[in-house]
């Protein structure tokens, strides 16, 4: 679970409630900013704008990358690269046949694929361009996730502004009782504040989460591409290791460094 994204979805709504009850009503505040009416327009309305913006295989999953931003675990690139020097030792020790047996203990598929293309003998030309097709395909997948979020993210506050005309016309045919115009005036900027949570407390952060994993993620799978095709080169394991910290930021690569000095597998020359 992605603890940031949790953490930072809770403090937002934690926020935006103390701003309500700190005011002389307290609690009993929250009462003057639920409206079923501005909800429905707001929250239907946007995602309903949002559907026909999509196809509904794209929009259903669309919605449900809300659960990769709060589960997902993308992975650890020094973990990575550590995998990744394992295997090149085995295959310098036993040769690119033993990794056949290896890839039977790895969970990722885009990994094992590869592996086995190494195995089965394929040119490294080819093996490079089925996993960078591959991957390509993956990441205009995610894109198609993060586009239904900026589509909500967008659609969110047009649909507030238009349940607040649509509150600011019904509160102009009545503008003869005075009485009446401070309430319905609260009503009509409901819609207003509800299409500014949906864009700024849900679809906007989904998005820019979503875009960082899948960013994640792209370079977890470079650092793969470039290590098989490395182990298949026959490269010497140290020069591998080398080659993959330059993905690594300075400090995960003391972070490596350490975990390495620590008992981790080393690149043998």
């Amino acid at each position: 679970m992605d603890l940031a994204t949790v953490v930072g979805l809770v403090l937002c709504l934690g926020l935006m409630i103390f701003g309500i009850v700190t005011g002389d009503d307290g609690f009993a505040a929250l009462t003057n900013f639920l409206h079923a009416q501005s909800a429905i327009i707001t929250f239907g309305g946007a995602i309903s704008s949002t559907l026909i913006s999509n196809k509904v295989k794209d929009f259903t999953n669309g919605l449900k990358g809300i659960k990769i931003a709060i589960k997902q675990d993308i992975g650890d690139q020094t973990e990575m690269i550590k995998k990744v020097i394992e295997l090149s030792n085995v295959a310098r020790k036993e040769g690119l046949l033993a990794l056949e047996e290896a890839a039977n203990n790895i969970d990722d598929e885009f990994m094992k694929k590869g592996i086995l293309l190494i195995v089965d003998g394929t040119e490294p030309d080819l093996v490079r361009a089925i996993l960078e097709t591959e991957l390509t395909c993956v990441e205009q997948r995610h894109k198609k996730v993060i586009s239904v979020w900026e589509t909500l993210a967008a659609m969110g506050p047009a649909w507030g502004m238009i349940g607040t005309l649509i509150g600011l016309i019904n509160m102009l045919k009545h503008l003869e009782d005075i009485n009446a115009v401070g309430p319905n005036m609260s009503v009509a900027l409901i819609t207003t504040l509800y299409g500014s949570m949906l864009a700024n407390w849900i679809s906007v952060p989904i998005s820019n989460k979503l875009r960082a994993n899948n960013a994640e993620e792209v370079t977890l799978k470079e650092v793969m591409i470039e290590g098989l095709l490395s182990i298949q080169a026959g490269e010497n394991p140290r020069v591998i290791e080398e080659k993959l910290k330059s993905f690594l930021a300075p400090a995960d690569r003391a972070r490596y460094a350490e975990g390495t000095e620590d008992g981790g597998e080393r690149a043998n020359g």
